[in-house]
């Protein structure tokens, strides 16, 4: 109960001549709170009969995702291998946390509101709480002989949002459990889990259609003010952290395996719809204004993402995630229902936006929405965005694999041949049961994979008629400029599909002929763009060198075991890894990226517990640096020319090993 409560109380006893003018207020003050706080301990009824219970969901919530749990289980079941951390930016009602919220996941949610922070803190903290105390306060709370004295919520907003009585009430509970806090009686999750109760039974009797925009007049309070006790998981990971701040500055410090995004849609701000919880639950109480008396300042919980700059700062969030999977939830109403429902981000600009992040995929099922609980939105498609992150903002020099094929050696046991970052033929070479190619460029796999199910012959006519339309040839029978001219014509045109990850087959033919025609055909990925140069010296090109070479390495793809698969290491599952698998790591000329780094070298150390055999293949100028050339060297062996570094870590292995991954010393 707040100091000016008490002090009406000692007040009014005195002009009653119930306690001396003269009596010592501050002791007086103690006295009333402790003997509230005594008279809650010393009740002698089985609390157990009067407690009633609710869960996360049982609250009114724009855009609340209760029904689409069971659809984000099934994506994230489906597509990620293992996580251990979930990070919710937008987290609402909490609901999608909960869903995830065990011992063995550890759960980062935000959210700008603090209404929405206290839920949080109920829910997921991981402070200690008493529960016969919380019980005990949730019976005085429903049993509670309130007082005649007006209090802020009285005044405000009685016989508005709520009788006169009921305002009456959360005003003084509201007084009572910030005081409770101050003196210590309670802890600051037990604190929140009382102001959890007072919201969700404020949000039951409500006089609203489900938000605090307007109240509904003339209509009998009939709903009784009951407070209940949070259904709190017992189970909660000891590691989980809440935040209550803007989400493009708080993902810049977070770091989690899975991120859930689900931004505001439409120009409704949330710190509108619900000011008068966000009023209450703050208790700075601030100056209210106009009919559905808002809060006079609130442009601390106004929302970008309810503006026209949501589609740039949506970018920003994306750019600066660092995590394995997102996954986004945007309701697109197809332009149904007012201007004020509209979503302020298209399909095309998510889309593109995850595109540069990495792999996407959309899920989708039927859903329907309400405008202020007017209108109902029907046939509409509840989406979700799913991207595997991808490490795309590095440039990545690729060589067509044309070394010299080689006939492997048998007395090699390898089960799996783990290939990470493709480069050459050495997936050609090595003799093994089993073959799976990892690359982050996902342009590449799709190349290969096409290779893999392609007939040579059909290839060769594919080739021959995009070679004829950008009037490119096999011999040359013009001079150099103006092949060199079509050429760039065929780059350009390739760069516009591969911008917008568009890999059919015609794209991907198109870059095998890029190849052909580029310097030790070869090309860089950079800056969301593939870059080659063209290659002066044609002879390749007049004996049919390199359609001769595509055609064996299309019937060796076709023999062997082979899985290609476009992801960064890291989501390499660990727990199915076998003693006899083999892992060859040919990191790209111009991969100096120094998060990259670390994390290869953090994956490796893993595979080292596990005895498995590494061959670490990496640019001479990184063991340069001085960050990297102590863990080379402290955890391989140097079998490299001077060109190229080769870093081996090794049991038992065969000495032509270095013919194999064609090291000339």
């Amino acid at each position: 109960m707040e100091k000016l409560i008490i002090d009406k109380v000692i007040s009014l006893l005195k002009e009653l001549n119930i306690i001396p003018e003269n009596s010592n207020t501050s002791v007086l003050s103690n006295y009333i709170l402790e003997k509230i706080t005594s008279d809650i301990h010393k009740n002698t009824y089985n609390l157990k009969t009067q407690e009633f219970s609710f869960e996360i969901s049982n609250r009114r919530y724009i855009g609340n995702k209760t029904k689409l749990i069971p659809f984000i289980k099934h994506i994230i079941n489906k597509e990620c291998k293992e996580y251990n951390s979930f990070f919710d930016v937008f987290g609402g009602t909490g609901i999608v946390a909960h869903s995830f919220n065990t011992k063995n996941t550890k759960i980062i949610i935000n959210d700008l509101l603090k209404s929405n922070k206290v839920i949080y803190e109920a829910w997921f903290g991981t402070e200690f709480y008493d529960i016969e105390k919380i019980r005990k306060y949730i019976f005085y709370f429903n049993n509670i002989s309130l007082p005649n004295i007006d209090n802020y919520v009285s005044i405000n907003f009685g016989d508005t949002y709520f009788s006169y009585n009921d305002a009456l009430k959360i005003g003084y509970i509201r007084d009572l459990i910030e005081e409770l806090y101050i003196k210590n009686y309670i802890n600051k999750r037990e604190k929140s889990i009382l102001l959890t109760s007072l919201l969700y039974a404020i949000d039951k009797i409500a006089n609203t259609c489900g938000t605090y925009d307007s109240f509904r007049k003339n209509l009998k309070y009939n709903k009784k003010l009951i407070f209940k006790i949070p259904k709190i998981n017992q189970q909660n990971n000891f590691e989980n952290e809440i935040y209550n701040m803007d989400s493009n500055l708080l993902v810049k410090n977070i770091e989690a395996d899975i991120v859930y995004i689900d931004p505001p849609y439409t120009s409704r701000q949330y710190g509108d719809a619900y000011h008068l919880l966000e009023n209450i639950i703050r208790w700075e109480k601030p100056e209210v204004t106009g009919i559905a008396k808002k809060m006079i300042n609130r442009s601390d919980i106004k929302s970008k993402y309810c503006t026209v700059t949501a589609p740039t700062v949506f970018e920003d969030l994306i750019n600066n995630l660092k995590c394995k999977y997102i996954l986004v939830s945007y309701n697109h109403t197809d332009k149904k229902g007012p201007g004020r429902s509209q979503p302020k981000i298209s399909d095309t600009e998510i889309l593109k936006i995850l595109k540069n992040k990495g792999l996407v995929k959309i899920f989708e099922q039927d859903s329907k929405s309400f405008n202020n609980g007017k209108l109902e939105i029907t046939g509409q498609k509840e989406r979700i965005f799913f991207c595997v992150v991808l490490n795309n903002n590095v440039s990545r020099r690729f060589f067509f694999p044309f070394g010299n094929l080689k006939r492997p050696q048998n007395d090699l046991y390898i089960n799996t041949f783990y290939n990470i970052s493709i480069n050459k033929n050495i997936f050609l070479n090595i003799p093994y049961n089993k073959c799976i190619c990892i690359d982050n460029q996902p342009i590449l796999i799709e190349l290969f994979k096409l290779l893999q199910t392609i007939d040579s012959n059909e290839l060769e006519t594919e080739m021959n008629l995009i070679m004829s339309k950008y009037n490119l040839s096999n011999n040359f029978d013009c001079n150099k400029d103006f092949y060199k001219n079509n050429y760039k014509k065929l780059l350009y045109e390739f760069n516009q599909f591969y911008a917008e990850q568009n890999y059919n087959k015609n794209t991907l033919i198109m870059l095998l002929i890029i190849f052909s025609y580029s310097f030790h055909h070869s090309v860089i990925f950079y800056n969301k763009k593939c870059h080659a140069v063209f290659q002066n010296n044609i002879f390749y090109l007049k004996n049919l060198h390199f359609k001769n070479k595509i055609k064996i390495v299309c019937e060796l793809l076709k023999d062997k075991n082979i899985l290609f698969k476009s992801l960064d290491f890291k989501h390499i599952s660990l727990k199915h890894l076998d003693v006899n698998d083999f892992f060859y790591f040919d990191i790209p000329t111009f991969y100096e990226n120094e998060k990259y780094i670390e994390d290869l070298f953090n994956f490796i150390d893993s595979l080292k517990k596990l005895n498995i055999i590494f061959i670490l293949k990496i640019f001479y100028t990184l063991t340069q640096k001085e960050i990297y050339r102590a863990w080379i060297f402290n955890n391989t062996h140097d079998i490299s020319n001077q060109k190229e570094k080769i870093f081996i870590y090794t049991k038992n292995l065969p000495f032509y090993i270095k013919d194999i991954f064609d090291i000339k010393k």
